[in-house]
């Protein structure tokens, strides 16, 4: 069995293990980072992701985090337009009698959205509905975006794929990672990043994120053609939202979900006729256009912590060992906030001092 060493190891090549590693290594530059993930990078829950960034929060942290992950991202994209990260207008979609208190939640309150513009605009609005519009929103193709930020990272971040972590072992000097190789890895901190692989016998033991709970996530495709001026509207009383997918020239429809504790290996890669039957009863009532041409989609899933925010913490105390995730389904949203406060928790170690 072969042995190797890192300062730092992220476990978990989604975009917030992405994030991470990017994080880690700018702010220790002369630290060695491995990122690690058993299929290539970006192709967990990542590779299913709408990918949509929501400029809202229902707690003051996540506000922040929110706030600090847009601006993060504005500044990725003026740095390398060509990312595919594409702005685009939001509105939402509320009882009149809500409409105010809904609106504090989200950085910026905007005000009345028109319906029914552009001409193929699919959206109608029940009786006793208003929309209005709100700066900030954004989505991104998340795959193709965690592999040009993952190439990025080379050669100062050393990435691994293909390799799985199959015991995570705390030590008194550091965190020993048992790998699919055959050998392992020992690293003076490591960082989680799961997704919602959180119940894996590798880390179950180590890390145990209590109240931590995976759901089924489905996104239904919606065979009608947008353009760019067509806004994604959210349907906040319904955990939904529609967003046009300018780059594929189709819609995409996620609503909620009830199916819970789910394995993410056991999954069906498409929605069953009954994710159909529910998402095109909720279409009728707001976009009766949109509810005939649902006829295929994307099934994943997300882990929710039990508070609803992200799960951003070390492992028993020790900033050694860190959990980053439960993110919640806002996994792309709040990416860059959950990477800094896991570096925020990465203290040096004698094991840094030991390894460098």
């Amino acid at each position: 069995m072969t042995a190797d060493r890192a300062d730092i190891a992220v476990v978990g090549a989604g975009i917030i293990g992405c994030m991470v590693a990017r994080e880690a290594g700018a702010r220790e530059p002369a630290a060695s980072v491995v990122l690690l993930d058993r299929d290539s990078a970006g192709q967990g829950a990542s590779r299913r992701s709408a990918g949509l960034h929501i400029p809202r929060g229902a707690t003051p942290r996540v506000r922040r985090m929110t706030r600090h992950s847009q601006a993060y991202y504005e500044r990725l994209l003026d740095e390398e337009p060509a990312l595919p990260i594409r702005p685009l207008q939001m509105r939402v979609v509320t009882r009149e009698a809500d409409a105010d208190r809904i609106r504090a939640d989200y950085l910026d309150p905007g005000g009345p959205a028109p319906v029914g513009e552009p001409p193929g605009d699919p959206l109608r609005l029940p009786a006793g509905y208003t929309a209005w519009h709100t700066g900030g929103s954004q989505y991104a193709d998340v795959p193709a975006l965690v592999q040009r930020l993952t190439a990025r990272l080379r050669p100062g971040v050393a990435v691994r794929e293909g390799v799985a972590v199959l015991r995570v072992v705390p030590q008194r000097d550091g965190v020993l990672l048992h790998l699919s190789t055959g050998g392992t890895l020992s690293a003076g901190r490591v960082v989680l990043a799961p997704g919602p692989w959180t119940a894996a016998p590798a880390w179950r033991d180590a890390v145990a994120p209590e109240g931590v709970r995976v759901k089924k996530v489905v996104a239904l495709h919606i065979d009608l053609p947008c353009s760019a001026a067509d806004p994604v509207t959210v349907l906040h009383d319904e955990d939904a939202f529609l967003l046009p997918l300018h780059h594929r020239n189709h819609w995409l429809f996620s609503y909620t979900c009830r199916e819970w504790d789910v394995d993410p290996d056991a999954l069906a890669p498409g929605p069953s006729p009954g994710h159909l039957a529910q998402a095109r009863e909720l279409l009728r009532r707001y976009a009766p256009a949109a509810a005939e041409r649902c006829t295929a989609g994307r099934v994943f899933c997300d882990a929710y912590s039990p508070g609803r925010e992200p799960l951003v913490r070390s492992v028993g105390g020790d900033t050694r060992l860190v959990f980053a995730g439960a993110a919640g389904g806002s996994g792309y949203r709040l990416a860059p906030a959950i990477a800094s406060e896991a570096a925020d928790l990465l203290e040096p170690s004698t094991a840094l001092r030991s390894h460098t």
